[in-house]
């Protein structure tokens, strides 16, 4: 029954003449270029971001024995 319906479905689909796409409200290139030009912003701003580390040294982590989940890297050296 099922296969019945699916059949008839894309049989009613494909006898049908072919429908024109749906009018742009821009020529095709527009779409492109501002896609482009989109993602080119977005990558100078994540690139912005690629220095943050760089700003300060690093700083060693104390050992807090009251942390409720410590950092277990350290196999009891800083204690």
């Amino acid at each position: 029954m099922l296969f019945q319906q699916i059949a008839t479905s894309i049989a009613a689909q494909t006898e049908g003449g072919h429908e024109a796409p749906a009018p742009l409200w821009a020529e095709p290139w527009v779409f492109g270029v501002s896609m482009f030009a989109i993602l080119l912003v977005l990558m100078f701003v994540a690139l912005s971001y690629t220095n943050l580390g760089n700003r300060h040294e690093a700083v060693e982590e104390h050992s807090d024995p009251h942390r409720q989940h410590p950092n277990k890297h350290t196999h009891k050296q800083g204690h």
